[in-house]
């Protein structure tokens, strides 16, 4: 599986981000650490997928409760409110990427180091329970 550059840097950007909100998250809600890390996640999704299928992907009209939860917990976040914020931007994640995780674990098998990680037998089968994946029994 080859990427752009555009979604190698997206990547690393959705990855910083999700550190900076697990951050700010074990510092008592750190407001400004979550602010980054919404900011960071939302510009690496972005770059990913691209512009267009991103706008298309929030205004889907079956995900529009995750999509205003999503972003309402965000700027909830930005108006010095982090931890309902938090709660209503998870509530919204979970209805938006709950039917992406089997996608999202693929995707992560396919890279080098975390790949080999993830196909390991007792994690493997602990990943393809948490993402909801179905295991064969090969």
């Amino acid at each position: 599986m080859w990427l752009t550059d555009a979604q190698k840097i997206g990547v690393g950007l959705t990855s910083f981000g999700a550190f900076f909100m697990f951050l700010g998250v074990m510092l008592f809600f750190d407001g400004g650490l979550l602010a980054l890390g919404n900011i960071l996640f939302v510009s690496g999704l972005t770059l990913i997928i691209g512009p267009q299928k991103t706008f298309y992907f929030f205004a889907r009209k079956n995900k529009l409760r995750g999509t205003i939860c999503f972003f309402g917990g965000i700027l909830l976040v930005f108006f010095k409110r982090p931890f309902i914020g938090m709660i209503v931007e998870t509530f919204g994640f979970l209805n938006l990427f709950g039917d992406f995780f089997p996608v999202i674990l693929s995707f992560l098998r396919q890279l080098p180091v975390i790949g080999n990680f993830l196909n390991m037998p007792y994690i493997k089968a602990a990943a393809d329970r948490m993402a909801g994946t179905r295991q064969s029994m090969v």
